[in-house]
Order: C-alpha cells, then structure tokens, then sequence
C-alpha cells in the first residue's frame, strides 16, 4: 500500500511539473523528407549459364553433364575468368516420366543440369565471356546482371542534396506559416536503390556454336536514391 501511494505521488508530482512548463521551452518544430539522387556506373557483372543433358540411365547423363560443364568453365578461363570468378550454383537430377491413366509413371530417362555463376569487375568482359561460353557448349542461360560494389560511391552527393531537398521544403513551410527556420534537430536517413538492371531472362538455348560471338550487353547506370527525414526547429 505504501509503495502504490509512492507511485501516486510520484505521478502526480510530473503531472504538476509538466503543467507548470513554460510555453516558451516547448521548442515548436517542422518534419519534412528530402530527396537525393547520384547515377553511378555498374563495376560488376554477373551471369547463369548451364548444361542441361539427358540420357537414359542416370550415369551416362552426369558423365555427359560433367564433360561439357568441364568444357565450358575451361574455355571461360582460357579467355580470362579466374577461379574465383566461376562458381557452381546450381546441380540437379531429374527423372523424365512418362505418364499413362491407370499405371505407375515409366521412367524414360534423366534429365542432369548443371549451372555455374561467372562473376567479374570487368566489365567490358561481359559480353565476350558469355560468347565464349555459349559456344562451349553452354545450353541454358538464367540472366546476366550488371552491379555497384560500393554503394558509399555515391553517398555524400546524394545525402547532401536530400538534406538541401528537406530544407528548401521546410523553408517554404515555414514561410507560408509565417515563421523562420531554424536549425536541424533531428535527422534521419535511409537509401533506395532504383534502376537496377533486372537479370535477364534467356529461353533455354539448343546451340552448337563453334565460334565464339560476343554477346551485345550494355551495362548503363545505377541510379541511387537518398532520403532524410529531418525537423527543423522554428522561431
């Protein structure tokens, strides 16, 4: 009982301090968003390309897999690629069915892909190296992305024109409500990432290349997208 009389008077006590609070000290604000952009050029690219085979028992399919997958990445790094550029991303087996009304699925055959991610800061590569691996042998292709590794390239312009955005909006404001701007007291910020070449989607490509062709890519621009959100005091 004691403790809930403690808690009363305690409540009671910030109540009344509250109330006897100074208009004056109450600091009067405006919360506005701005908006910054910077266009930075991809340094990174990115692409899918597999090997699909089929054979009627599931050895002969991976024997046939492995021989043209081994094909494709040693041509990819006769033409430049590193090890750490290659990466395998993908490995399945599926069994190819035959479906009949009344009875268990026959099975025809299997079906093996198999798919590497080619990744590289040269970017005038692109095209070439999916040239080359289209030739080798390579039979689907899944997109071909084109990135910035470093986002912070372009972070100070686009943060500082989304401050000068927010501010010429609470100028405005303040103006129209008769008062002057004061200074920033809170800021918040956060990044859109807008204009990001989407991975292209490629049918599944029965090819039998035997001369590499560069493949047309263009890697345009990243744009970035900055917002702060900032109060400003006012007087």
């Amino acid at each position: 009982m004691k403790r809930f009389l403690t808690l009363i008077l305690a409540a009671s006590a910030a109540s009344i301090a509250l109330a006897q609070t100074p208009p004056s000290a109450i600091i009067e604000s405006v919360t506005v968003s701005g908006t910054g952009r910077t266009s930075l050029t991809p340094d990174r690219f990115t692409f899918n390309v597999g090997v699909q085979s089929v054979a009627p028992t599931v050895d002969d399919a991976v024997s046939e897999n492995n021989k043209r997958v081994q094909a494709v990445i040693a041509a990819l790094k006769r033409a430049g690629a590193a090890d750490k550029d290659i990466q395998t991303s993908n490995f399945n087996i599926w069994p190819q069915q035959e479906y009949g009304e009344g009875r268990l699925p026959r099975i025809l055959g299997y079906q093996v892909s198999n798919s590497v991610t080619v990744r590289s800061t040269k970017i005038g590569d692109a095209g070439r190296l999916l040239g080359i691996a289209i030739a080798s042998g390579v039979n689907t292709a899944s997109g071909i992305n084109f990135e910035v590794s470093d986002p912070a390239r372009g972070r100070d312009e686009g943060l500082r024109a989304a401050f000068n955005d927010a501010k010429s909006k609470a100028t405005l404001l303040a103006q129209a409500a008769g008062r002057t701007l004061g200074p920033a007291v809170i800021i918040s910020e956060g990044v859109q990432q807008n204009n990001v070449p989407p991975p292209m989607p490629m049918r599944t490509m029965a090819m039998e290349a035997k001369v590499a062709q560069d493949v047309p890519v263009e890697a345009g621009t990243q744009e970035l997208t900055f917002i702060v959100t900032v109060t400003f005091a006012l007087r």
